[in-house]
């Protein structure tokens, strides 16, 4: 039986991974239909801040300015796919709770695509991979965007 899936969390952060899960999701939710929507949200991870003596204001300022640049891009790409059911935020906190537990609870989330990962292999054994995390804690079914590296050699040679 095949699932329809009414209300997508797609997390991004920048990544490639991020950025496949992104378009898969577009995929999907034009598949489901035009009462599916997509719930995009880049998470700005407050430890990132707490090791700074003097917490500037105006530094939290630009990284949540370009996030919203970033969210605006996004969106615009998928209204140049055909597909406008689509809604961003821009969120504080920890990724992982927030993408595994909060915002699908508060938005009726039914499946969290997610790239494999954004972190590099360093910052994975520090920090853990959200990915893993939300894979094991999220309560809705999570589809896990996998790297094709053949096309992202691609992509970078065209960069």
């Amino acid at each position: 039986m095949l699932q329809n899936y009414k209300n997508i969390l797609v997390p991004v952060d920048g990544s490639y991974e991020a950025e496949l899960a992104f378009k898969k999701a577009i995929d999907v939710a034009k598949r489901n239909g035009t009462d599916t929507k997509l719930h995009l949200v880049h998470v700005i991870d407050t430890r990132a801040f707490q090791n700074i003596s003097s917490f500037d204001t105006a530094m939290v300022e630009q990284v949540s300015e370009t996030a919203k640049k970033t969210m605006d891009g996004y969106v615009n790409e998928a209204q140049k796919a055909g597909f406008s059911n689509i809604d961003y935020t821009v969120e504080y906190g920890s990724p992982k709770v927030v993408i595994a537990k909060d915002l699908p609870k508060e938005k009726n989330i039914d499946l969290i695509m997610i790239g494999a990962t954004g972190l590099n292999a360093v910052e994975r054994i520090l920090v853990g991979s959200v990915t893993e995390y939300v894979t094991r804690a999220a309560t809705c079914d999570v589809l896990v965007v996998r790297t094709d590296l053949d096309n992202k050699a691609v992509l970078n040679k065209k960069k």
